[in-house]
């Protein structure tokens, strides 16, 4: 039975590191979000960004506005919170509405105050092998939690199924980076079994059912990034859980895998472009 990696616990342990060191600073870092659309659930995770930060020591501070609004609008606002000193983190919660474009808006935060790592400058350091400011948040999780219980990725075949700039491509650059060979399987991938058996570390981020035991050789390290809700409200992974975790050696659950680390991430990153 497979070892689970328990993102909740580090989770927890790395925010406890990180209100430790918050006590002892005079000027507290602060995370401004911007919420452009009426997701419920996008409320969820914006609250539970902003509790978490304020439990820690973090301020927040949350700019709402209504799906309509236009882009110049949410342009203005981000270069008021660039030039704010006070700011030291910017975070856009995406999805954004279809009428505003995206990278235009991700782009327009200042590199140094772009707490998730997606805008050009930082995406491009990362993928010439250059550290930026911060590496984005759920790659770093996955990697923090595969540290956490000393998984060796050198020289190992690592499998990242699924290629959004949100997840994939990142956490695939950042395995390669640390000497991994490297694998990015996608929906216009044919065989997908013929590649996913061969790998050592399996990282599946794609939000649908697809990962089965059979798809899978034994004691390969699975990490599920993928979360859905089934007709009944019940949340999903990527992942076959029950019968996946028979063969793996190590499986991160979900929820209580993943997300957690994603949330820690974000608190890490936020500390950290305050450094300077």
């Amino acid at each position: 039975m497979a070892i689970i990696l328990d993102g909740k616990k580090l989770r927890d342990k790395i925010l406890v590191q990180l209100k430790s060191k918050l006590d002892s600073l005079d000027k507290k870092p602060t995370l401004a979000v911007i919420l452009a659309n009426d997701d419920p659930a996008s409320l969820i995770y914006v609250n539970n960004k902003k509790k978490t930060a304020e439990k820690i020591g973090i301020n927040s501070s949350v700019y709402t506005y209504p799906k309509n609004v236009d882009e110049k609008t949410l342009i203005n606002k981000i270069r008021e919170l660039n030039n704010d000193k006070n700011i030291t983190a910017i975070l856009v919660q995406l999805p954004l509405p279809e009428h505003i474009d995206k990278q235009k808006i991700i782009n327009t935060i200042a590199p140094k105050k772009d707490v998730d790592g997606l805008c050009d400058y930082n995406f491009g350091k990362l993928f010439a092998g250059e550290k930026p400011y911060v590496y984005p948040c759920t790659p770093k999780g996955v990697l923090l939690l595969l540290d956490e219980y000393n998984i060796e990725l050198e020289g190992k075949h690592a499998v990242v199924v699924g290629r959004s700039n949100l997840v994939g491509k990142p956490l695939a650059q950042m395995l390669l980076n640390r000497n991994a060979t490297v694998t990015i399987c996608h929906s216009k991938t044919k065989n997908l079994p013929d590649i996913t058996k061969t790998a050592d570390v399996l990282v599946s981020a794609v939000g649908e059912n697809i990962i089965e035991e059979k798809m899978l050789k034994p004691n390969c390290v699975v990490v599920d990034v993928g979360i859905f809700k089934d007709n009944e409200g019940k949340l999903h992974g990527d992942v076959d859980f029950e019968n996946v975790s028979k063969i793996a050696s190590y499986i991160s659950p979900v929820p209580g895998g993943v997300g957690p680390m994603t949330i820690a991430s974000l608190m890490l990153n936020t500390v950290e472009l305050s450094a300077d």
